[in-house]
């Protein structure tokens, strides 16, 4: 691309200066100093682009090279991707396919070996795959896995699980850092934690938290997602400890994906009154030195990667994105759609998934209910992935004449997607409201089994089996019509641009909206009715699991 001039943003020497970056082919050879000339737009200011420190890039339901797209018309340049969603659906083929299809588009990708694939496993709940510690050397040995991603089983770190050490161990023989993923440790579990070789956490919830990682050792990665939301509570650290501190969106959702990205966390830092250094050191500089990646600081020799945008303020408009001396967004202008190093055919037309399940009849998912028996109610709430526990004695039917106000108890149903013949686990909930209608998903972490909550078993019955006809999918069936989201693409993904896939996303919630459920992301809180690994009770494709005794209810 020809040469580039403006306010340059040294995030290096800290300091702003008019100059030109003189580029050949992909590299910045020069960075002169020099007077910007009048002119009747003001010049933009050149700094380095935005870095999603921890992402898992299935929850945008995108494949990477759809992500891509989106993220650098938000000034994002690379991320640093936990494939562990498609991992615990297709194993080391799912890893596989997500670095191929990254390499599709013009953009930095760092992918990491998932640690804990399944997260639980055994007799708790089906997993589609096992990525054990044989698997996680050999991907620790390749050039193209960057880290071993989130080791969720702080636990078997804590009490120095062999399977567990090996992958940590596999991944410091190759000089690849370790991400952690400790909701709650602090002091000395947070000392252990951190010497057994664990790098990051992104699970402070708490400044407490986020300053004992950081005493250990161990870098904070803010996290502002779909779901989960620390900034509000952790963003004193950018100030206290700015080179410890990085920023992430864990689970960013396509509705919310396409609004904006780690520009959004930028602009909120700003606007509280953070130092633009601190900011800029947290979103742009500390991920490439920790993950060992150079994507372009705007030094001398670096590649011609950056973003311009209209001022340094917190109201900034990323105007354009440069990637290796190639620009792939401007705010002004309409370029290729997906500016691909090559183009789709080498992804195949053949999508890879693990699918097995076949339809299912009502009498699969009837329960017995009578006056006097005790039942489990698992209480969703919205904006939450905990859930409530409330055990009922009977005095009828909680589906229709229960304690509780009329059609507030549905059903909810797991059905395991990868055994051919495997029997529904139905379970009670309340608080999603539905009541004259079904929803079901394949997305339920962090196996991915079909998860479906309905008003009746007919609907139920309907939604379920048209997940299991799409191979993959989101779902809503009402009296008068069912809409759906395919993703054929492990179940998780669509092979849809992201703009197609969000107002998708955007259609089917309001439909939802209809059937009685109001929570903001009843997709996302049915999901997670189904991880185990968080209280107070929760479903899989296994059991009803009360999760703070870690024992099955039935």
């Amino acid at each position: 691309m020809d040469n580039v001039k403006g306010h340059i943003v040294d995030v290096v020497r800290r300091e702003i200066f008019d100059g030109e970056l003189i580029i050949q082919d992909e590299t910045i050879v020069e960075i002169k100093r020099c007077a910007l000339p009048e002119r009747e737009k003001p010049w933009p200011y050149l700094m380095p682009g935005f870095i999603d420190s921890h992402v898992h890039i299935e929850s945008s339901m995108m494949v990477p090279q759809k992500f891509a797209h989106i993220a650098v018309s938000h000034g994002t340049i690379g991320v640093i991707a936990d494939p562990h969603e498609i991992g615990n659906v297709l194993g080391v083929e799912g890893v596989n396919y997500m670095i191929r299809s990254g390499r599709e588009a013009r953009f930095n990708f760092c992918f990491g070996a998932p640690s804990c694939v399944p997260a639980v496993g055994g007799d708790i709940e089906t997993s589609g795959a096992v990525i054990n510690a044989k698997d996680t050397e050999e991907l620790m040995a390749r050039e193209d896995i960057g880290f071993l991603a989130e080791m969720m089983n702080y636990p078997g770190v804590l009490s120095g699980d062999k399977e567990v050490m090996k992958k940590i161990k596999a991944a410091q023989l190759n000089g690849k850092p370790v991400d952690g993923h400790a909701p709650g440790l602090t002091g000395r579990q947070r000392d252990l934690y951190a010497g057994a070789g664990i790098t990051t956490d992104h699970e402070c919830s708490t400044l407490e938290e986020g300053r004992s990682c950081i005493n250990a050792g161990m870098k904070v990665i803010i996290r502002e997602g779909s779901a989960a939301k620390d900034y509000a509570l952790l963003s004193p650290l950018i100030a206290e400890s700015p080179n410890m501190v990085m920023l992430c969106t864990d689970d960013c959702h396509p509705d919310d994906f396409v609004r904006g990205h780690i520009n959004l966390i930028v602009k909120r830092a700003l606007a509280d009154g953070y130092a633009l250094w601190d900011v800029l050191q947290a979103a742009c500089v500390n991920a490439q030195k920790h993950y060992n990646q150079n994507w372009g600081l705007l030094q001398t020799g670096d590649p011609a990667t950056f973003i311009t945008v209209d001022r340094i303020t917190p109201h900034f408009r990323v105007e354009s994105t440069v990637i290796r001396g190639k620009e792939v967004f401007n705010y002004n202008a309409s370029l290729p759609s997906d500016h691909s190093n090559t183009d789709d055919k080498n992804l195949g037309v053949k999508f890879p998934n693990h699918f097995v399940a076949t339809p299912i009849t009502a009498a699969d998912i009837n329960i017995d209910l009578k006056p006097g028996d005790t039942v489990h109610v698992i209480h969703a709430s919205d904006g939450s992935l905990l859930t409530g526990h409330d055990q009922v004695e009977l005095t009828g039917n909680p589906l229709f004449d229960s304690r509780y106000p009329w059609t507030e108890v549905q059903k909810i149903v797991v059905y395991n997607r990868y055994v051919p013949g495997a029997k529904p686990v139905v379970g009670l909930v309340r608080g999603f409201g539905i009541n004259n209608g079904a929803i079901a998903g394949s997305v339920a972490h962090d196996c991915h089994n079909i998860v479906a909550i309905g008003s009746s078993d007919e609907y139920l019955v309907k939604a379920i089996n048209r997940i299991v006809e799409m191979r993959g999918g989101q779902v809503v069936v009402s009296t008068n019509e069912m809409m759906d989201i395919p993703l054929p693409i492990a179940g998780l993904m669509a092979p849809m641009s992201g703009h197609e896939i969000a107002f998708r996303t955007l259609c089917i919630q309001e439909r939802v909206k209809e059937i009685g459920c109001k929570m903001k992301s009843p997709f996302i809180t049915m999901a997670f009715m189904c991880l185990p690994v968080i209280p107070d009770i929760k479903i899989t494709d296994r059991h009803l699991m009360d999760t703070k005794t870690f024992s099955a209810i039935y």
